[in-house]
């Protein structure tokens, strides 16, 4: 059997732009956790640029868009007066007393303030978690993880938040930001580089999304091999219960790289991951078999910054669109 390239594509950023629908999730989420706030038509809409929330994605070791908006909010709460912290079993409960009496001024002026909150912040602030912010995302969905029900409702819609959760929607009923998504790449494109290449994708996103895309977009017949967040959450499962050790083997981890190799290894004979972030740069540097980064920048909100945290990360090559793919390939 001939040796072919083994080509892994991100999903976000890459193959789909979720300009609108993840980014624009996180946006709506953030600004619903403080809309139960007595001041919180204070606030800004947007609360903050696309581009400020990509440099804080950008800053790496963030395994998905929900660790991301946590990480918003609490970076956001440190501006905000809580006069006290309710207790209470029911998380929602716990939420809407303590942030019912919360005053979120001081907030809204910062926000109006500069450009940058979320980086101003970061770098002031850190990674430090509220207490009370981390009591808000444990567990899961219908569980009391509220951060991430908000997102999901608002990312998915009323109807397929639903239909996959097998509860009510508690917040948003409107449709779902997922539709808002378009494709980055052609589709003769893929038809032409999957005749004399295997296809592959390395994503973030949870399976039911995942396929949700590539079924609504019609592009599964050109992929061989589909990693999600569930393959490396069933990996992980595994490690915990045969050798008790707790890991973590999202992005920047190369373990979904690492494994579709492992499936593809007697058949290729190079390998390139794409991908959109630092992180998937540096996955693709530790990975076992000697990916090629390309860092892909169609995307971002912010060219420059992008091509440079890439290139830091380790990227071998950095391209606009894939038209640029084609010479290196």
């Amino acid at each position: 059997m001939q040796s072919q390239r083994l080509i892994v594509f991100d999903m976000d950023g890459v193959i789909i732009d979720v300009s609108r629908s993840y980014r624009d999730a996180i946006r709506q989420t953030v600004r619903l956790f403080f809309k139960i706030a007595p001041s919180w038509k204070d606030l800004p809409d947007p609360l903050f640029p696309q581009s400020d929330l990509a440099r804080v994605k950008q800053s790496g070791g963030l395994n998905n868009d929900w660790d991301l908006t946590f990480l918003v909010i609490n970076l956001l709460f440190t501006l905000v007066k809580v006069s006290k912290i309710h207790e209470d079993t029911d998380t929602w409960v716990k939420y809407y007393k303590t942030v019912c009496n919360c005053n979120v001024t001081e907030l809204a002026q910062f926000l109006k303030s500069t450009n940058t909150p979320l980086t101003t912040l970061l770098n002031k602030k850190g990674r430090s978690s509220s207490k009370f912010i981390m009591s808000l995302y444990t567990d899961d969905v219908g569980k009391g993880n509220i951060i991430k029900q908000l997102f999901q409702e608002i990312y998915l819609g009323k109807d397929f938040f639903e239909s996959i959760y097998g509860i009510p929607a508690k917040v948003y009923h409107g449709e779902g930001y997922i539709h808002r998504e378009k494709l980055l790449i052609d589709k003769p494109f893929l038809e032409e580089l999957s005749k004399n290449n295997i296809l592959a994708i390395a994503t973030g996103r949870p399976k039911i999304e995942a396929d949700y895309s590539l079924d609504y977009f019609d592009l599964r017949k050109y992929f061989t091999n589909i990693f999600t967040l569930d393959d490396c959450i069933r990996e992980e499962r595994r490690i915990l219960e045969q050798e008790g050790e707790k890991v973590s083997l999202g992005k920047p981890d190369p373990y979904m790289l690492n494994a579709i190799t492992e499936l593809r290894r007697h058949e290729i004979s190079e390998s390139c991951y794409i991908g959109d972030m630092p992180d998937d740069m540096i996955a693709a540097s530790r990975s076992k078999a000697d990916f090629t980064g390309i860092g892909f920048l169609s995307s971002a909100p912010d060219k420059a910054i992008l091509k440079r945290d890439l290139l830091r990360a380790g990227a071998n090559y950095v391209i606009e669109d894939f038209s640029e793919l084609k010479k290196i390939i």
